[in-house]
């Protein structure tokens, strides 16, 4: 059963992500399911830091990214958002080329929180990073 209360598509997500660091960063969503939202990132000289290998700011943005975008079509009244409120990250292994994929899974949809797990993972499906995102559900500005 799908978690969605606003259905997302990927030109949504995409032209709402157009002039930000999202799209900066080159970021692209890739697929919606029932519970989930994938993405991926190239591994470049956006998101490298000096070492060449991805910067762990890079995979949080990302995870943020995709986590925060599904939050926002789980929302049960119209008139609030989700904001991030808390995220971490825990890094695995480094990527130093190609891309870095991830994807948002929802751990808890609630009416004033929601927590996401976001899982990264290299382009041979290792896990780089798994991270935790906690947004707040408010009302809208």
């Amino acid at each position: 059963m799908a978690i969605w209360t606003q259905t997302p598509n990927l030109e949504h997500l995409a032209k709402a992500s157009e002039n930000t660091a999202v799209s900066y960063m080159g970021i692209e969503y890739l697929e919606i399911g029932d519970d989930y939202v994938k993405g991926r990132m190239p591994v470049d000289e956006r998101t490298v830091q000096p070492f060449g290998i991805l910067h762990g700011g890079a995979s949080v943005l990302l995870a943020e990214t995709l986590g925060s975008m599904a939050a926002n079509c789980c929302l049960k009244d119209p008139e609030t958002v989700a904001v991030g409120l808390d995220i971490n990250a825990n890094h695995i292994r480094p990527v130093t080329k190609g891309w870095v994929y991830g994807a948002a899974k929802p751990i808890h949809i609630g009416s004033a929180t929601q927590v996401w797990e976001i899982r990264l993972e290299n382009e041979e499906g290792k896990t780089t990073c798994i991270s935790r995102l906690t947004m707040a559900v408010t009302k809208r500005p």
